[in-house]
């Protein structure tokens, strides 16, 4: 774990700067994530051929997906169940 110094500077532990490609120099952008904090370099912007790239994926896998649950039986009513919804609509004593 890394600790803040009196002047607000961080050290990032060796294999992280090793994995991400950070040296001394480097640009980091400081990025704000709900109740966390996104610390972003140029290398790990997203270029547009890459998002074109993973939405693509998205895309397939979306129809992948559709083609899944249109394959699959549909369950119909209490078949298998062994009771209805509003049998538990009566047992709760208000039916």
């Amino acid at each position: 774990m890394a600790k803040v110094t009196s002047k607000l500077q961080v050290t990032i532990p060796k294999a992280i700067a090793v994995a991400y490609g950070i040296r001394p120099g480097t640009d980091i952008d400081w990025v704000p994530a709900g109740d966390a904090i996104r610390v972003v370099t140029p290398s790990s912007a997203t270029s547009a051929s890459e998002r074109c790239r993973r939405l693509q994926c998205f895309d397939e896998a979306t129809a992948r997906q559709a083609a899944r649950e249109r394959a699959a039986p549909q369950a119909t009513g209490a078949t298998g169940r062994g009771w209805t919804r509003e049998d538990l609509y009566r047992r709760g004593g208000t039916g």
